[in-house]
């Protein structure tokens, strides 16, 4: 990944402390199942899908209009700010929120795909402050305490000019080409195959992984590696290579339906700060067939003193 430039810190303090949607006069507030003492799942689908449609609301409002309001309703006042250019608290989010509407009017946050798991949500987005040009893709993640959103991480990566595998950073290229998850029932199978799988291919290192666990029709996004298996096979294969120290630390696994991120912090060898990354992979059949993933370097200063992870 490229220096951070100045743009770049300006657009990651955005993403990392965002928070919610549109101004509260203009959006009603959505009905949280967190108000119900009886509800009885904290995966219900009503809840998963309260989370998701905050958190989508939490940054359009707060990125494309700079909306305060909103972080007063949906943002607890002790947020925990995971993103490095930017420090805790709501106050500051909704500053950062108004000063950004400001130097980039037209920015639009153009959400990919979300899910939700727990108390956790994930959100996948092609960030662009400038229109008409190809912007930065980023992982969102939020995690939710009390109907509010009390905690965020994220990675932000520019979206280059081209890719060595024809697929772009976002779009959805597997059977049945959507980019909502699929049935809650396969969310627990789909979450420990892809734990399984990245543990030994990311992990351990071992490329036999990609044959017991991807499909031949693999697809990926990862604008630096080929398409198919044995573009993952090269790809990762010179990486393991070039770095045989490589550390591969997951933190926090999401996942719902056919879709499974898979949050981690990279170190190509010790000492060094390494990457933070997000992969989102696809599951069908049994198989891994789709894959999305953003890196992100991690810096050496931080506003908050909460790491990147």
């Amino acid at each position: 990944m490229t220096p951070t430039t100045s743009a770049r810190r300006t657009l990651a303090a955005v993403l990392a402390a965002a928070a919610l949607t549109v101004t509260a006069a203009a959006v009603p507030a959505v009905a949280s199942p967190y108000d119900r003492p009886a509800h009885a799942s904290v995966d219900s689908p009503f809840r998963l899908a309260y989370q998701k449609d905050v958190a989508v609301r939490v940054l359009k409002g707060v990125f494309e209009r700079g909306d305060g309001a909103v972080v007063d309703r949906y943002v607890r006042a002790d947020y925990i700010q995971h993103n490095p250019f930017a420090p805790d608290g709501a106050e500051t989010l909704k500053n950062l929120g108004a000063s950004v509407h400001q130097q980039f009017p037209d920015a639009k946050y153009d959400v990919k795909r979300v899910i939700s798991e727990g108390d956790l949500v994930v959100v996948h987005s092609n960030v662009v402050m400038t229109p008409g040009s190809r912007g930065s893709a980023v992982f969102d993640i939020f995690r939710f305490q009390g109907g509010k959103i009390a905690e965020h991480w994220d990675t932000g990566q520019n979206v280059p000019d081209t890719s060595a595998n024809g697929n772009d950073m976002f779009s959805t290229v597997s059977w049945p080409g959507t980019s909502a998850p699929g049935a809650p029932w396969l969310t627990s199978y789909n979450k420990k195959l892809v734990v399984k799988a990245f543990d030994q291919l990311l992990v351990r290192k071992d490329l036999g992984a990609i044959d017991r666990y991807w499909g031949a029709d693999y697809q990926q996004h990862n604008p630096a590696i080929a398409n198919g298996t044995s573009g993952a096979k090269a790809g990762l294969g010179g990486y393991f290579a070039a770095f045989p120290q490589l550390k591969v630390e997951p933190k926090r696994v999401i996942a719902e339906g056919d879709l499974v991120a898979v949050h981690s912090h990279y170190i190509p060898a010790p000492g060094q700060r390494g990457q933070a990354i997000v992969d989102l992979f696809r599951v069908r059949g049994g198989k891994i067939v789709e894959h999305w993933d953003v890196v992100q370097d991690v810096p050496e200063n931080s506003a908050n003193d909460n790491t990147m992870f």
